[in-house]
């Protein structure tokens, strides 16, 4: 009978699942997203397309997000669905009909799985993407400010080292009032240039742009670190200035920016460009967030059937003590990993081991006690001592 009924319940399960979980990814996003939302408007705010950058960016975001948010968001999920299980008392009901604990966290078992194979394209995959489309268009956003037209107030790349703004800036954007620019050398040097108005100017071909200064001073880094200072009533700048900005650098300029195919392939190089260390640790990282998916269950479900018998604020601290300690971890682990203090594998794994180990206890002492687990009993004990000292302290003296 029980067997018959297996799918059904399986279903079931499922149908619980489903909503809580859409619902929590979907908050988390929301609440996540709302936080950079601001900080991004401010940084491109001086763009023609400002609403337009935000919105790529917003949606570029969305794949680191969601990497955040899924652990997270499935531990809520499967913990909503037992508690509620636990207080209706179907979760009773599963018991009385030879429906084991076990048995009942299989399909949540099962989309633990799936999810992990989901989280291993989108951190190896989806995040590389996107988060080199979303620097790429972070910068197109900041350097919009140079198409020929300076702004007031806003410093442009005027590419090949040069930065640009003015303090006034007329209708054309090309007569400018209070300018200043500093140049970065190919060698490292700085020189600054400061007039009291330019104007840029195009060339005879018309391709390229000219700034003529009036009334300034150029202030330059010698080899010799002193200071030349250079005044001057009208001059024009020697450099040919293009109305587009400086193409966005190559993909791979960092480890997080390589897909988790190319960094096995980047190792197993000779020479690899970035440091094996970097490229090991971040490639190891993300095996770690994908396969931690699995071992939710067995914290959620335990965690869950306790809730029914008052436990529910500890047990829900405890997971989210423990969530946060793997996150961590496996961070610090990264960090000690690139920096060649400790190997790759300990250092990475070891919180992994560490969580699904206590993990797999709590659910193995739950199975003969559904709803008893050692966090219970300890909170259990913990009420105890404290009853018995507040009885204590109530208690009358002799001579009264």
């Amino acid at each position: 009978m029980a067997t018959r009924s297996a799918p059904i319940l399986n279903r079931y399960l499922l149908g619980l699942l489903i909503r809580p979980l859409l619902l929590s990814i979907g908050v988390v996003l929301v609440a996540l997203l709302l936080e950079r939302l601001l900080r991004l408007f401010d940084l491109v705010a001086a763009s023609d397309n400002a609403l337009d950058a935000v919105l790529l960016m917003i949606l570029n975001l969305v794949p680191h997000y969601l990497g955040l948010a899924l652990p997270a968001a499935f531990f809520a999920s499967i913990f909503m669905v037992v508690a509620r299980l636990s207080d209706d008392n179907e979760l009773d009901a599963l018991l009385a009909s030879g429906r084991s604990i076990a048995e009942t966290a299989r399909p949540f078992l099962g989309v633990a799985i799936l999810l992990s194979l989901f989280s291993l394209y989108l951190y190896g995959f989806l995040q590389p993407y996107s988060r080199y489309r979303y620097h790429q268009v972070s910068y197109d956003a900041l350097h919009a400010g140079w198409n020929a037209r300076a702004q007031e107030n806003i410093f442009a790349d005027a590419g090949r080292g040069f930065v640009l703004t003015a303090d006034q800036v007329d209708g054309t954007g090309r007569g400018l009032t209070g300018v200043f620019i500093r140049r970065i050398g190919d060698t490292g040097e700085e020189e600054v240039t400061t007039a009291q108005s330019g104007t840029l100017q195009p060339t005879a071909d018309g391709k390229t742009l000219l700034l003529e200064l009036e009334t300034g001073q150029i202030v330059r880094e010698q080899a010799d670190h002193q200071l030349l200072k250079v005044r001057f009533k009208h001059g024009t700048l020697n450099e040919h200035f293009s109305p587009d900005a400086p193409p966005f650098r190559a993909r791979g300029d960092s480890e997080r920016e390589l897909t988790s195919v190319e960094l096995w392939r980047e190792l197993h190089q000779s020479a690899p460009p970035l440091p094996p260390p970097q490229l090991a640790g971040e490639l190891q990282a993300r095996l770690v967030r994908a396969l931690s998916l699995p071992l939710l269950p067995l914290l959620a479900v335990p965690l869950g059937m306790s809730a029914k018998r008052g436990r529910r604020a500890p047990s829900v601290i405890v997971a989210c003590l423990m969530l946060l300690a793997l996150h961590h971890g496996v961070q610090l682990g990264e960090s000690l990993a690139e920096t060649g203090r400790v190997p790759v594998i300990p250092a990475v794994w070891t919180p992994l081991i560490l969580f699904g180990g206590l993990s797999a206890w709590l659910f193995r002492g739950s199975l003969k006690t559904p709803g008893d687990n050692p966090i219970t009993r300890a909170v259990a004990a913990m009420e105890g001592a404290l009853g018995g000292i507040n009885l204590r302290r109530r208690k009358p003296k002799k001579g009264a």
